[in-house]
C-alpha cells in the first residue's frame, strides 16, 4: 500500500487542492480561492495525498482563549472513504489543537454527510447543536469530544 501524505498547503496549487476537496464534501458552502487564503491565515489547514493523489483535507480551528475549545475538521473524499485517511487526519489535527492548548476538542458537520456524522460519533463527539445558517436548507450539526 502507499503511504498517505499530509502536508500544509504552502502556494495557490496546494490552497486549490484544499479548496477542491472542501467544496466536494461540503457543496452547499463553496469557497472561493480567497476563502481559502483567508482561513489558512486564521487555521491550521492541512491536505492528504495518496502517492499524487487528493484524498481529503483537514481543518484545526484554535481554541479560543475564552473557553479553551478547537474545532478538528477532517474530511475524505467519498472515494477514499473507509481506508482509514479520515483517522490519520484526525489524529493530526488532535494533536495539533491539543500542542495549541485545546481543553475542549469540538467538530461540525453538515447533516447531509452521513460518513462524517458516523465517524465523528464513532470517535466519541456528541451531538450539542443543529442549526440552520442564514440562506440555508441543511442543518449543520456541532459536536463535541465527550
Amino acid at each position: 500500500m502507499s503511504d498517505l501524505r499530509i502536508q500544509q498547503p504552502d502556494d495557490d496549487a496546494a490552497l486549490g487542492d484544499w479548496r477542491y476537496a472542501h467544496n466536494a464534501i461540503i457543496p452547499a458552502h463553496p469557497l472561493s480561492l480567497d476563502d481559502v487564503r483567508e482561513r489558512a491565515r486564521r487555521y491550521h489547514l492541512e491536505i492528504a495525498y495518496l502517492d499524487d493523489e487528493l484524498v481529503g483535507c483537514g481543518t484545526v480551528r484554535p481554541p479560543t482563549d475564552d473557553t479553551r475549545t478547537a474545532t478538528v475538521i477532517a474530511r475524505v473524499l467519498a472515494a477514499h472513504r473507509g481506508r482509514g485517511f479520515g483517522e490519520e487526519l484526525y489524529a493530526r489535527g488532535l494533536g495539533r489543537a491539543r500542542e495549541l492548548g485545546a481543553e475542549v476538542i469540538e467538530t461540525v458537520v453538515l447533516s447531509s454527510n452521513e460518513d462524517g456524522l458516523r465517524f465523528a460519533l464513532k470517535h466519541g463527539f456528541v451531538e450539542i447543536e443543529r442549526y440552520l445558517l442564514p440562506g440555508d436548507t441543511i442543518p449543520w450539526i456541532d459536536l463535541r469530544l465527550s
